[in-house]
Order: C-alpha cells, then structure tokens, then sequence
C-alpha cells in the first residue's frame, strides 16, 4: 500500500458525488444518482488498482549519469523508462536532484504506449564544484482511468562529483590546432624571433621565407629545397590562481574563482596538446594545491584533481609570500598566467614591487576582469541625473582598469583583460600568441 496514490481526478470524481449529494438535500429524486454515481467511482477506482498492481515489474527506470559533472556547463542526464503494461500508460517521473539546484517542483511527463520503452532527458548546470547527491528516481504510472497511481522507486543513491569545466575541451583542442580561435576571424600575428627546432626539409613554394633555404638539399636535389621549423615545445607554462577575498564576486552563478579554475583547465588541456609541460598552484596566505610543471600523460588529471577541492577563503592575498614560492620553486624560466583582479590602481601599486619580482626571471601575463556590471552601465543611455552619475563612476572604474594595463605593460608584463564568459578563449588566445610570436 506504501506505494499506492490518489490522483486529483479521483478526488474531483467525489466532489461531483458530494455536489449531487447536495442537491439531493432539495431535490430527493437525485439520492439514487448520487448513489449510483458514488458506487461507480469506488467500483473504478478498485478496477485502476487492481490493472495498475497486478503486472509484475510492470515499470523498469534507469537514470544515466555522466562518470563526473562539467562546472558551469550543461550537463545530460538522460532516464531511459520501460512499460510492461498491455494499455497506454501516463507517467509522471520525480527525480530527487541534488538540494544545490534548488529545483523543488522538477518533474516530467510523458505517456507510453503499451508494452514499449522511451528515453527523455533534462539539463543539469551545476554552478559550484564538490560532490553532488541523487535521491531516488520515482515513477507514477496512470492506467486510462487515472484514479489510483502507483509509485516505483530505482536508484536510491548515487553521488557525483563536479569538476572543472571540461565539456568544452575537445572544441577549444580542435579551434588552437587549427590556429583559429580568434573571435573576429583569423588574426595575424608578426613573429618577433624564428624559432630554430627543425621539423623537415621540403620542397620550396612560393611565399615561403627565403632566408630558410637549404642550399646544400637545393644543389643535391636541382630543386629549391627549404627548412621548415616547427613551434618549439616543452616550453613551461605555470598557471597561479589567486584565491583569496577578491576572487569571490559572482557573474552570473560563478564567482571569479571558478572561472579562472575552468580557464585552468581549458589552457592546460591545449598546452598539453601543444606539446608544452603544464603545472598550477593557488595562493592566498601560502601556496596549496601545486601540480608540479610536466607533460605525461596523466598531468591533465592531477591538475583536474588538485582544482577540485579549490576553494576561497576570504583572506587577503599575500604576493611577497607568492614571490618567494615561485622564485625557489620555478627555477626555470615559464610563462607564468596569474589569475587574479585588481579593482583600482593602488590594489596594483600595494603589489607591483612584487610582480615586477617574477617578471625578472619569468615571463608574466597578469589575468584580471572587466566588471560585467559596469559594462553594462557603459553601455546603457542615461536618461535621468542619477543615470548619468551612475555612468560617470562606471567611465572612472573603467578607466582606472586602463590604468592598471598601462602600469602592468611599463615593466614588461602582459595582461589579459577580459568578461569572465570570454576568459577561456581570451587566455588560450594570449598563450597561442606567445607562442607564435616565440617571445618565451
């Protein structure tokens, strides 16, 4: 009996008994109706139970996950329900999802036909990373009458991870390889050096560099033979998170943390794939959750794994103690990401000092973030005083963004401006021009 239930339309059949019930209080002829009426719905309701209990494993449901959940992404999870039952059943299906989407009133329908199976599937975008946990999948099926439902329960628990956003990934490896992950189109980039890691020698054709023409394979051959280098590789690159107070504003469900931690993953999957050693480490009070710079195969793991359990702790950041780590842990020189934010120009100048310290020995692109509110303001037409003061603090916020890029770029370090949804592509976009300019 615990999993026997009453549908509305029973109780709207016994409210229609009851108003007749009523009316025969004025007019005695109806008592017999109303009898006949009331009997008739007991007698279909005992006929709904009966059809609806009586097939054995009339109802088989799976709920397929994914192995682990892609933060900040849309992820499917799809219920695959099948119907032993001989007529055309109606199903309502309750998936108890975890308390973080906070999706009190999720359910779905859908009707089967007899003795058939179907597949449905729902989104999941999960905004914080950690551990998830599913309650059980619940099916209520209705025979034709839709009196009585009887509930079925599969998959009582299961817990699922989220990690760092990697359902992008295959896209992001695609566009770099391809060298087309600019978002305007293709952009040339003027190549400051010329990289000396050879790759083959080939026929010449015509626009290529003439300075690279191997004359001894010319004369050997009686064609025009010509060098060609590759980009080089096993080049370090080191990504820093900054997780301290001022990571922790949110855009749009994420806070500024998860996004550099989804970059993190995104740029070490292309680095990897570019042939170049990958490593992280976060900071606030000290250094934590440090992958040491490698390219075997398992590294793209151990940085999904130490970005998982990242989290801000609301403590100020401390960059003399920054400096000190990568200068006696980077003893090579590495293109150094920092992912961090400066909101005015004196939070810069409280840490120039030190990051002009690992621009001595590194190459250093400082990552930091357009506000996308006050983008917003910018973008608007003040139409009242207070629209127009309104503006006025944004212009001066953004201008003292521009600021910080100039102070930044005055001691030869790179910044990366960017919306935190643009920060994957805007990162991988820096790191590929590096790259081809061959300025590392």
């Amino acid at each position: 009996m615990k999993a026997l239930y009453l549908n509305n339309r029973l109780f709207f059949a016994l409210m229609l008994a009851g108003i007749i019930y009523v009316l025969a209080f004025f007019f005695p002829i109806l008592i017999w109706l109303a009898h006949v009426v009331l009997i008739l719905i007991l007698i279909l309701a005992f006929v709904d139970y009966l059809i609806l209990f009586k097939v054995k494993d009339a109802i088989k449901a799976q709920r397929m996950l994914p192995e682990k959940l892609s933060n900040g992404d849309q992820n499917p999870v799809r219920i695959d329900v099948k119907s032993n039952y001989p007529f055309k059943t109606r199903i309502k299906i309750i998936d108890e999802i975890p308390f973080q989407f906070q999706k009190r009133d999720f359910f779905i329908q859908k009707e089967l036909e007899a003795k058939s199976e179907v597949s449905m599937q729902y989104i999941l975008e999960p905004k914080e990373r950690g551990e998830y946990s599913f309650g059980s999948l619940n099916v209520y099926a209705n025979s034709p009458i839709g009196f009585v439902a009887k509930r079925f329960q599969f998959q009582k628990d299961a817990l699922l991870p989220s990690y760092p956003s990697f359902i992008h990934l295959r896209k992001y490896e695609l566009m770099a390889l391809q060298n087309e992950f600019q978002l305007g189109g293709i952009k040339k980039i003027r190549k400051l050096g010329h990289t000396m890691e050879f790759e083959q020698i080939r026929e010449y054709v015509q626009g290529d560099d003439i300075r690279s023409i191997n004359w001894k394979a010319t004369s050997k051959t009686n064609r025009l033979m010509i060098n060609q280098y590759q980009d080089e590789k096993s080049q370090r690159i080191v990504m820093l998170i900054d997780k301290g107070r001022t990571m922790k504003m949110p855009f749009n469900g994420l806070s500024l943390l998860d996004y550099s931690i989804n970059a993190t993953m995104a740029l070490s999957h292309i680095i990897l794939k570019k042939g170049d050693r990958a490593g992280m480490m976060a900071f606030s009070k000290k250094m934590e959750n440090r992958v040491p710079v490698d390219n075997k195969s398992g590294q793209l793991r151990k940085i999904s794994e130490a970005l998982y359990n990242i989290q801000t702790n609301f403590f100020e950041s401390d960059y003399n103690r920054l400096y000190q780590d990568v200068k006696f842990s980077l003893n090579q020189r590495s293109l150094v990401l920092l992912f961090t934010n400066f909101e005015t120009l004196d939070a810069l100048n409280r840490q120039i000092k030190y990051l002009r310290g690992i621009a001595k020995n590194h190459l250093l692109v400082v990552v930091f973030f357009k506000n996308a509110e006050i983008n917003t303001l910018l973008k608007t037409n003040p139409e009242s005083i207070q629209e127009i003061y309104d503006e006025i603090i944004a212009e001066k916020f953004e201008f003292e963004k521009k600021l910080i890029i100039q102070e930044l770029k005055k001691y030869g370090i790179y910044s990366v401006y960017t919306l935190p949804e643009n920060l994957n592509i805007d990162v991988i976009n820096k790191y590929l021009e590096i790259k081809a300019r061959g300025i590392l």
